[in-house]
């Protein structure tokens, strides 16, 4: 007797980015940017506050935001109004700017008794790392946006970074401005990073008369 082979069958997976926002995360409005800010104020969550802050004004990755130490931002006893670090993708320096409000949460933060003797500004809870993991990071994100009724897989740890240079680009249409801010080795980048199209390009051009 012949025997008869049956087609495979495979079980079919769904797509990974079934229901998920791929591409670039939306940077975050001024209004949602105040929004969270008084949500972490109200909670009287320190560590939460300045991680959020500084991600807004320093314009970093991930990675570099929380890799930054108490040294990197706190000189003789007074947080820097402006800071260099070495980004670890292109292990060049980029200098951002530290708000008055984001200075002022620092303060409060380094010299609160969670942060004695501390090396990180951001130490992890866990004791397998000396500080925050960007995983960590990603998760707080989430939480932030969720907390203010955004839907958390349209955001990410970039659209804190992208937040404070699409505003700026917004408001002066200087590129090169954003891309020395951004920490772009090229222009390209920070077109590509922003998500500039011709619409918007034309529209800065309008307001130029000779």
């Amino acid at each position: 007797m012949s025997s008869i082979q049956l087609p495979i069958v495979r079980p079919t997976r769904p797509p990974w980015n079934k229901g998920r926002i791929v591409g670039q995360k939306r940077p975050l409005q001024p209004r949602q940017v105040w929004a969270i800010r008084a949500r972490l104020e109200l909670a009287g969550s320190q560590r939460n506050l300045v991680l959020f802050n500084l991600a807004i004004d320093s314009k970093l990755r991930g990675c570099d935001l929380v890799r930054l130490k108490v040294a990197d931002l706190v000189v003789a006893g007074a947080v820097q109004n402006r800071v260099s670090v070495i980004q670890s993708k292109t292990g060049r320096p980029v200098k951002f700017e530290v708000s008055e409000s984001t200075r002022r949460s620092i303060f409060e933060w380094v010299t609160s008794p969670a942060m004695l003797g501390r090396r990180f500004l951001f130490p992890s809870r866990l004791h397998a790392s000396s500080h925050l993991s960007t995983r960590q990071y990603a998760r707080l994100v989430r939480k932030w946006v969720s907390i203010i009724g955004l839907e958390p897989c349209g955001y990410g740890t970039h659209s804190l970074r992208r937040t404070k240079a699409a505003l700026i680009y917004q408001k002066t249409g200087n590129l090169r401005a954003v891309q020395l801010l951004l920490g772009h080795t090229k222009v390209d980048s920070t077109v590509r990073y922003l998500g500039i199209e011709l619409d918007d390009a034309l529209s800065i051009a309008e307001k130029i008369d000779l």
